[in-house]
C-alpha cells in the first residue's frame, strides 16, 4: 500500500502510513475542534483604544428649515408631505429636526413635492414647474 502524496484524514489512515514507515505531516487548523465560536481578535485592544468617535453624518439643520418652510408655505402637514413622497411621517419629522442620515433618493422626492432645491449650491431656490402639487 502506498500512501505517498495521499491526504488521509482519518486517524486510522494516518496511524497505517506512520506503521508502514511512511513520512506524515501532520497539521492542525487554527480553532479546530474548540467549539469556540466568539473569539477576540488581536485587533480588539486596538479598537478600544480608538479614541476617535465615528458617527453617520446628519442632515443640516438649515435642510431642515427648507423644507419646514416649503412643508409650511404649502399648508401640509409632517404627514401630508410624508405621504405624498411615499415615507413614514417619522422621516419628515427627523429631516426637518435635523436628526436623520442624508438619503438623495428622500431629498429628491422632497424637492419635487415642495418645489425647493434641497442640494447644491442653488440652496432655497424654487424649481421651475415643480411642486404644483
Amino acid at each position: 500500500m502506498n500512501m505517498k502524496n495521499i491526504s488521509a484524514k482519518s486517524e486510522q489512515a494516518v496511524n497505517a502510513a506512520r506503521r508502514q514507515g511512511a513520512s506524515v505531516d501532520t497539521t492542525q487548523k487554527w480553532g479546530a475542534a474548540t467549539n469556540k465560536q466568539h473569539q477576540t481578535t488581536k485587533n480588539t485592544a486596538k479598537l478600544d483604544r480608538e479614541t476617535e468617535e465615528l458617527k453617520h453624518e446628519k442632515i443640516s439643520m438649515d435642510i431642515g428649515k427648507l423644507i419646514q418652510q416649503g412643508r409650511l408655505s404649502k399648508g401640509w402637514s409632517q404627514k401630508e408631505l410624508a405621504t405624498k413622497i411615499n415615507e413614514k411621517p417619522q422621516v419628515i419629522n427627523d429631516y426637518e429636526a435635523g436628526r436623520a442620515i442624508p438619503n438623495q433618493a428622500i431629498l429628491g422626492k422632497i424637492e419635487r413635492t415642495i418645489g425647493l432645491k434641497l442640494r447644491g449650491q442653488h440652496k432655497g431656490e424654487t424649481v421651475p414647474g415643480v411642486g404644483k402639487n
